[in-house]
């Protein structure tokens, strides 16, 4: 078949997800075309069966805002027309739903039918695409995609409850591809290089932004290295970084713990954790977790969203309340006080993976393109 993969270019949940599945289909013998405005930063390659298509945005000085959603739309148009693209597979609703919509009647006027599929990833349906300025455009592109998916049974849920939708939203999960961090794992990890051989190395990563209450982590952190010698990575970029970095300094533990930014080698990062903190405000599945339990760490999360489909409570990690820093910190000193313990719950994080291979995810969305595909017109 021949996709085309709309998304954000981005360290991003939704742009990782978006790239991940369209090199996996590529492997497989599809031919994927990305259109976006830069090249995902997870797509390492490009060959005949993988394109990347920039959106250009003239600079108009009549525009205050550069209107991305036509420049996009117009591209959708150009790529299906010149490449015969069967589907259209749109990651995040806002904007690329709406502009998939208008780039379908586009070419519903030159006698091409083109289907599209709208993934819903979490934040563009509970925290953006459920505001007053939005919420219309959005249920409409929804009602008007030819099949949606929710990446959380919780997230459809939520959709559900936010907007009028009257097309059945499937569920199909985020995924892993295993074997990328059975290499990491089987590979020398130098824990030395950040820690002592008698230190615990805990982990988080994430986009910094404030949903994912990063402040939160620090303070889990200090709990935890009060009771048990640690180490903290923190790896990504954004705006509450800088709150962060002041909070260790505060709490007097900046020589503890490492802001490393962003980073394409996470697999290798995580081959040093031993436990992966994410108490974020809201997770409509919780990518960063489930990759963290791919390398063999253990969880420890907030209840919130998508996260207890992929964080098993006493089994792969713990789930608290929001905001209950106290008993994250409890819950991560159980794991980390002897090495029976962490070794069980890493060992669970990891076997609980296997259900979210990417050899699992794969074939479901091979099955709706072909879906869309035999009911083409």
């Amino acid at each position: 078949m021949k996709i085309g993969i709309v998304c954000y270019p981005t360290f991003g949940g939704s742009g990782v997800v978006a790239t991940e599945l369209g090199m996996a289909l590529a492997d497989n013998g599809h031919e994927v075309h990305f259109i976006t405005y830069n090249q995902p930063v997870r797509l390492d390659f490009l060959s005949h069966k993988l394109h990347f298509h920039r959106v250009i945005i003239e600079e108009y000085p009549l525009f205050q805002y550069q209107p991305y959603e036509l420049a996009l739309s117009s591209k959708m148009v150009e790529v299906v027309e010149k490449y015969q693209l069967e589907v259209l597979h749109v990651h995040y609703a806002i904007p690329h739903a709406y502009a998939a919509f208008m780039a379908k009647q586009m070419l519903l006027e030159k006698g091409i039918h083109i289907k599209v599929v709208t993934t819903l990833h979490g934040t563009d349906i509970t925290l953006v695409g459920s505001h007053p300025t939005y919420k219309t455009a959005v249920e409409f592109s929804i009602n008007n995609s030819d099949v949606v998916t929710a990446v959380s049974n919780n997230l459809k849920q939520t959709t559900n409850q936010l907007f009028n939708i009257k097309k059945d939203i499937k569920v199909v999960y985020n995924f892993i591809d295993i074997e990328k961090y059975n290499i990491a794992e089987e590979q020398e990890c130098k824990r030395d290089a950040l820690a002592k051989p008698n230190e615990r190395i805990l982990t988080h990563i994430s986009n910094f932004r404030p949903v994912k209450r990063v402040e939160d982590v620090i303070k889990i952190f200090y709990e935890v290295q009060k009771e048990i010698p640690s180490k903290l990575l923190m790896i990504g970029e954004g705006p509450e970084r800088e709150k962060a970095e002041v909070l260790a300094k505060k709490l007097g533990i900046k020589d503890k713990v490492f802001f490393l930014g962003n980073s394409t080698e996470i697999a290798k990062i995580l081959c040093y954790s031993d436990v992966f903190l994410l108490p974020s405000q809201t997770e409509s599945f919780g990518l960063a977790a489930l990759e963290a339990m791919a390398a063999k760490t253990a969880i420890i999360s907030t209840n919130t969203g998508g996260l207890p489909e992929v964080n098993i409570h006493g089994e792969t990690g713990y789930l608290s309340n929001l905001g209950d820093v106290a008993d994250m910190a409890k819950n991560a000193i159980s794991i980390l006080k002897d090495d029976v313990t962490l070794e069980r719950f890493k060992q669970n994080a990891k076997d609980h993976t296997k259900r979210f291979s990417i050899k699992n995810i794969l074939p479901v969305y091979e099955d709706i393109y072909k879906s869309c595909y035999k009911n083409k017109v």
